[in-house]
């Protein structure tokens, strides 16, 4: 037993040790509390920044719908609450949240675009039109006037031209074989020589170290020394070239009527499409989604995918032969110019004619800027129309005119105010106020991009490359889900069998041995097993009879029938 010593000895310290405990407690519940307070204060801080951000935005309102994803992709909150599935509706939730702050951070990142374009304006009853280049090269910085300058060509013209996708490089082509590439705004000439043979168009790659040429009966590609690289032999008497920088695709027509898909990074033909109408020397591309416009000689024009041996759209436009096409950089809207002398304007989304304008005389070549100002050539003309897309213009907003000369070609050169036009005996640099795009993307395309950055952008581009089949005439197809039943499903997939057993051909016969290539039986082979007819029957029966007597004969059931050498067997 304890004494009694021990036992008071040991409640004393049970006592202490419950108030030590107590203590603890106490301590944790105050330090606890003190951090709640903390984080409490830290939310209202945040919060408190929070709005103070809100407010230092206040006064810039910011253009967050022109960023958001289009109605077709977008789920709205009734469809979201329909979900049943909770797991599918927490992703999608995910991703609908993803798409709203991405549109409001691109759109917060407009207040870092500090340049804005500018346009002429008139005083009074002044026109813009009326102002002339010089008058313009007077009254801006000597930069821009050194933009502005003529070459006079007359031997080897008319020239056709094109700029690089940053506008810092500029290649000419003389129809009667004169080629030459320059760095325009530094005045510097890259390459210049003679091939001597007609040249039809030509055409810059994915940088401006390669550019192909359309020559007499081949495409030939050419690097930036003009050292000849390829030779393009299934591409014969070709008349237009197009370039597709984000698949790397050369696409061609020509005479034959031919349109043809070349990969520049594999070196193959990915498809060639007969148009079936005949020559054609009117393409251009849709920078929206890649689709290829062609012109024809009927009055058509044709929308075409590598995807499609058929064209996606067919549009009757001119009541004579179409001569230019132009697509703006947002895919809507398409400008024609036919023989008909007439100018019109077209919506691609419903294929429909906006505005209708006249040329004197039909107008050569059409091209739209960045920003939406539609160049016409027609004779020794140049027309700027400004907002022509939008609303049927009374004027246009700038002119020019070249005496003695036909125009041939003519580009905007992109983040730059400058028209570039090839002339029969030259070519011109013309200054227009308001065609470029001020704010340019340096990981699309950078104007003042180094060597190293070159080469950077190309290798991306490369692993970034879209394959062919991804082209198609809905952008936004890619991501849709197909709310269409089973049913509906499995019914369209036996229609499209069924079309393409009709349009298919039929296989070709292959020839047999000898002794198994007889009329007989071939008739055999090309009937169908299940088909009956008495012909066939009639056939089967005599062949089936033939072949009761030769095995009769091999067994020796059936006597031979008497012949002339009888008489000499051994009797």
């Amino acid at each position: 037993m304890l004494a009694p010593l021990d036992v008071e000895r040991g409640r004393e310290e049970g006592k202490i040790f419950c108030l030590q405990l107590i203590d603890l407690k106490f301590d944790w519940a105050e330090s606890r509390k003190m951090s709640t307070d903390q984080t409490a204060a830290r939310q209202d801080n945040n919060v408190n920044s929070k709005q103070e951000e809100a407010k230092d935005i206040e006064g810039i309102t910011l253009n967050i719908p022109k960023y958001v994803r289009q109605k077709e992709t977008v789920l709205g909150k009734k469809q979201l609450k329909s979900i049943k599935d909770k797991k599918v509706k927490g992703t999608l939730q995910r991703i609908e949240s993803k798409y709203a702050d991405a549109a409001e951070k691109a759109a917060r990142t407009e207040m870092l675009l500090t340049e804005e374009p500018g346009y002429l304006e008139a005083e009074g009853m002044e026109k813009t039109y009326n102002f002339t280049q010089d008058q313009l090269i007077s009254a801006v910085d000597e930069e821009v006037s050194k933009k502005r300058f003529d070459i006079s060509l007359p031997t080897f013209g008319p020239y056709a031209f094109d700029y690089t996708r940053n506008g810092r490089h500029m290649a000419i082509a003389g129809r009667k074989g004169h080629i030459a590439t320059y760095n325009w705004p530094s005045d510097k000439k890259m390459c210049e020589f003679q091939v001597k043979e007609n040249i039809r168009d030509i055409k810059w790659l994915h940088n401006e170290l390669y550019f192909a040429v359309a020559q007499k009966k081949y495409v030939y590609i050419y690097d930036h020394n003009g050292l000849e690289l390829h030779c393009l032999k299934k591409h014969i008497e070709v008349n237009k070239i197009e370039f597709l920088p984000y698949h790397f695709l050369l696409v061609t027509v020509g005479n034959a009527g031919w349109l043809k898909y070349q990969d520049t990074s594999t070196g193959k033909l990915v498809c060639e499409h007969r148009t079936k109408l005949g020559k054609c020397d009117a393409m251009t591309q849709n920078p929206w989604n890649a689709i290829i416009h062609l012109g024809h000689v009927n009055g058509t024009v044709t929308l075409w995918s590598p995807n499609m041996t058929t064209p996606l759209v067919k549009m009757l436009t001119h009541k004579g032969p179409v001569k230019a096409l132009a697509v703006d950089h947002s895919g809507k809207y398409m400008a024609t110019s036919g023989l008909d002398g007439q100018l019109k304007i077209w919506d691609i989304r419903t294929y429909k004619s906006l505005h209708e304008y006249y040329t004197p005389t039909p107008a050569a070549c059409l091209s739209i800027s960045q920003l939406g100002l539609l160049g016409v050539g027609w004779g020794p003309h140049v027309w700027v129309w400004k907002d022509a897309f939008t609303t049927k213009q009374q004027s246009p907003y700038m002119t020019h005119i070249e005496r003695g000369t036909q125009i041939h070609d003519m580009h905007f050169c992109p983040y730059d105010d400058i028209l570039g036009v090839g002339y029969s005996s030259g070519i011109s640099s013309l200054v227009v106020p308001g065609a470029g795009e001020p704010n340019f993307d340096s990981l699309e395309a950078n104007p003042y991009q180094t060597k190293k950055q070159r080469q950077e952008s190309e290798v991306h581009a490369l692993l970034e490359k879209i394959q062919p089949e991804a082209i198609t005439l809905d952008t936004t197809f890619v991501g849709k889900i197909d709310r269409a039943s089973k049913a509906v499903i499995e019914k369209e997939r036996k229609q499209e069998q069924e079309e393409n057993k009709k349009n298919s051909k039929p296989a070709k016969e292959k020839k047999k041995m000898r002794g198994r290539n007889t009329a007989l039986k071939r008739y055999l082979r090309k009937k169908q097993k299940n088909v009956i007819d008495d012909k066939r029957l009639s056939i089967e029966k005599e062949l089936a009879r033939q072949r009761e007597l030769r095995q009769k004969r091999s067994l020796g059931e059936i006597e031979k029938p008497p012949t002339a050498l009888d008489r000499f067997e051994k009797k």
